[in-house]
């Protein structure tokens, strides 16, 4: 009788362990019998960012419905689809970001421009205008034109910001105003004592209920208490700023958008200098807006770009634009962090996805596990220069490319007679300043 030697595997090793699951396979790891691993691998990271690049469609949709340019978009906190827009032409609209429809247009809700939006607890939306009057609205549908309630008052108002938990909204006029929704006429008035500007822009903390800042057209950011109805303290920087919004992770940092083509995210702890300075934009920034994760802002610009920053790198921002979008006047995240809204001269509210070159509909496992992977070899690999520069590499329009182009040439123009200057003269006596110490003149308190 003859013997046979068999190798026995036991099937559990070579087959999934449950449907849809990708064949296991044994491989030696042994370094040596793979030299040309690393060559392999950062091949794959190259082809991955320029596949990234080669997918990447942000534009979703165009929302239409405005006659005149959108100045104000605000997102309901509880709803993940519910965004409203206000326009020049004086009409509200409220839209549905999953069905992309309007679900109620207010036509002339204001007489002249919509300054200002905000959503109060439940299914009622603020609105302000420059006709002096605040209205509250509900936002059910089947509901009449007429708005529920009218607050009158004694000049043009540019913004509005309703508080977390009670029922009170702050507007912006000549002067800072608390409202109850109960009463006609503001509860108090908050000013700092040698202010006469305007106020362009109030946000409640998201945290601390009672702390509340403003930025004035005399390029001063205030920071206010409401429980002792006065100004607490008071920056002037070197220009105006455009809008405001504070962190939703960390309540003592606040971004402000600049006239001068800048960003600034301020600690509300240490006012005398900004914690990060974003550069990008080539005209005056007019709007921002945080991501309801905190890692990411949106800003949108007199340029005609909208730029997507990560929190605390300063520069090479994600860059959307068209060819029919205008100045843009208004930018918000959507309540998941996946979209970006963005409102334009054009009278059009944008959709755009946050993430260029995401999919969007059903991902599979493996879809999912090719991505992350993608994702994994970039960011291992994002020091290389190929790599860092397909990652890195954004085509702007012709305008703002030669804009950004005449602007570095200023500022190293600049740049080079600062330096021949303390050179050659008795300035150079002095230390040169910092950049972020020359952002802001005097802090009041």
């Amino acid at each position: 009788m003859v013997k046979i030697s068999v190798l026995q595997h036991a099937p559990e090793a070579h087959l999934p362990l449950r449907p849809g699951d990708p064949t296991p396979t044994s491989r030696n790891l042994d370094p040596l019998m793979h030299p040309f691993a690393r060559a392999r691998e950062r091949t794959r990271a190259l082809n991955a960012a320029k596949m990234d690049r080669m997918f990447a469609k942000p534009f979703v949709d165009a929302l239409e419905g405005h006659m005149d340019a959108v100045e104000v978009l605000a997102r309901q906190p509880n709803s993940l689809t519910t965004i409203a827009s206000g326009s020049w032409d004086g009409g509200i609209i409220l839209h549905n970001l999953s069905t992309r429809r309007k679900m109620i247009t207010l036509q002339q809700a204001h007489k002249g421009k919509v300054s200002g939006l905000c959503f109060a607890d439940g299914d009622r939306l603020l609105s302000c205008g420059v006709d002096r009057n605040v209205k509250l609205w509900s936002t059910k549908s089947g509901t009449s034109d007429q708005p529920l309630n009218v607050f009158p008052g004694k000049a043009a108002f540019n913004s509005i910001d309703h508080h977390r938990s009670e029922p009170l909204f702050a507007t912006a006029s000549n002067l800072v105003q608390i409202w109850d929704e109960t009463k006609s006429a503001p509860v108090s008035n908050l000013t700092f004592p040698t202010s006469t500007e305007t106020i362009t822009g109030v946000r409640f903390n998201l945290s601390e209920h009672s702390v509340l800042a403003s930025i004035g057209s005399d390029r001063t950011f205030t920071l206010y208490d409401i429980r002792t109805g006065k100004a607490e303290r008071r920056v002037v920087m070197q220009f105006r700023s455009n809008s405001l919004a504070w962190s939703p992770i960390y309540p003592t940092t606040m971004l402000l958008a600049s006239e001068d083509h800048n960003l600034y995210t301020f600690d509300i702890r240490h006012l005398s200098t900004p914690s990060h300075i974003y550069k990008a934009h080539v005209a005056a920034v007019m709007s921002c807006d945080w991501s309801p994760t905190g890692q990411e802002f949106v800003s949108g610009g007199w340029d005609r770009t909208v730029r997507i920053w990560k929190e605390g790198q300063g520069h090479s921002p994600e860059v959307y634009h068209t060819k029919r979008m205008q100045r843009v006047s208004s930018s918000i995240f959507s309540g998941d962090a996946r979209f970006v809204l963005t409102g334009s001269d054009d009278g059009n509210v944008r959709i755009w996805k946050a993430k260029a070159s995401e999919k969007l509909g059903i991902i599979t496992a493996r879809e999912r596990a090719a991505i992350e992977y993608r994702d994994s070899l970039k960011d291992r690999w994002k020091m290389d220069s190929e790599v860092n520069k397909v990652t890195r590499t954004r085509h702007l329009p012709k305008s703002v490319y030669q804009a950004s182009k005449l602007k570095r040439t200023m500022l190293e123009a600049r740049r080079v007679k600062e330096e021949r200057r303390r050179k050659h003269t008795r300035a150079g006596e002095t230390k040169p300043k910092a950049e972020r110490k020359k952002v802001v003149i005097t802090e009041q308190t």
